[in-house]
């Protein structure tokens, strides 16, 4: 834009956002940019450095909603048959218990990153994770996960508190960087697309409310705060949809 904070106007970010749409950039890039000049200009007009927010009255750019599709069963076993053939003992079990508990709880890759031994009821199928906000929830795993979980450990002669570590010695906690390296090169070897931490999760809210869990109960699994986050992470089947509506209207 090239003028002082002060002289920047409405028609100016109009202008850049355009700009940047010409350039090829997707409504999601937009709205992110829009976003983080919200917060940069209203920072400015709160320590007074200008008297007008020109944020004001600059629109959300509409986006198409997209659909974000869970796994499907054979790309689950794909990726778990991967795992499972890995030469290296400790990866193999340590790959394939962390996405059995992926499955099972739920939880965020930051969760799954911080868990540390002692966090893990292995009596109860329970676990203790920090979410966001640092706020604590109970998070809970099936049987299968114990086991694969009870075998990693058993496999491991370090002395890291952490419940997932690296393959290599020190075998220092294992960051969320390295756990969605590992997926990212699962994927790339099964020739899938998108294979990240969060798509688990969207699994198990879609596996969940497909299987009859109320909403309110997923919501509590996935820690989420508002309802609607939940919705975002679900995809019902609309097979079970037609089900529904001969067995309550038709």
């Amino acid at each position: 834009i090239n003028k002082p904070l002060d002289r920047i106007t409405a028609d100016d970010i109009r202008y850049l956002l355009a700009c940047k749409k010409r350039d090829g950039r997707s409504n999601t890039t937009l709205n992110n940019i829009r976003r983080v000049l919200c917060s940069f200009f209203k920072f400015l007009v709160n320590d007074d450095y200008i008297v007008k927010d020109p944020m004001l009255n600059i629109d959300v750019v509409r986006q198409e909603k997209v659909v974000k599709k869970p796994f499907s069963p054979i790309e689950l076993e794909k990726i778990l048959d991967v795992c499972r053939n890995d030469k290296n003992e400790l990866a193999r079990r340590r790959n394939v218990a962390m996405i059995e508990c992926f499955l099972s709880t739920g939880c965020r890759v930051g969760e799954i990153s911080s868990i540390k031994i002692e966090d893990v009821d292995f009596r109860k199928g329970e676990c203790i994770v920090h979410g966001k906000g640092n706020k604590e929830r109970l998070v809970y795993f099936d049987a299968r996960t114990k086991i694969h979980l009870q075998n990693y450990l058993d496999e491991r002669s370090d002395s890291n508190p952490a419940l997932f570590v690296t393959l290599k010695e020190p075998h220092e906690r294992l960051m969320i960087g390295g756990v969605e390296t590992m997926l990212r090169e699962l994927g790339r070897r099964l020739k899938l697309n998108k294979v990240h931490p969060h798509k688990f999760r969207r699994t198990l809210a879609t596996s969940a409310i497909d299987k009859g869990m109320p909403i309110e109960q997923v919501q509590q699994l996935l820690g989420h705060q508002k309802i609607d986050t939940t919705m975002h992470y679900a995809m019902v089947k609309q097979q079970n949809v037609k089900l529904a509506h001969r067995k309550y209207i038709g």
